[in-house]
């Protein structure tokens, strides 16, 4: 599975950042790494410099072989609540997505 972290300019974070977010998801995903292939995550501060409430988004892509894409957001105020809402809502999606295939 090749995980890929894009942020905006926005946002710092650098090698570390990639390091926990490729962990997170490494570590939730394991169990379907044999069926997605790439999980795409864009990080982003839609409000830059003016803050705001819940104005950091994560959005993550996973591909899974012989599907479309599934696409899911999470914004917060901070990025790692973002990040971690963003798992965990790509989880519960390729689960679903998974065992629906699998059962069908």
């Amino acid at each position: 599975m090749q995980i890929q972290v894009n942020t905006d300019h926005h946002v710092k974070g650098g090698d570390l950042l990639r390091q926990h977010v490729e962990s997170l998801l490494n570590d939730s995903l394991n169990s379907f790494k044999d069926q997605v292939t790439r999980v795409e995550v864009f990080i982003s501060d839609e409000n830059s410099h003016k803050g705001g409430d819940d104005d950091l988004r994560c959005t993550m892509e996973a591909r899974i072989r012989g599907l479309k894409p599934i696409a899911v957001t999470h914004h917060a105020e901070n990025i790692n609540v973002a990040i971690d809402g963003a798992a965990d809502r790509i989880t519960r999606s390729v689960r679903k997505t998974v065992e629906k295939r699998r059962d069908g």
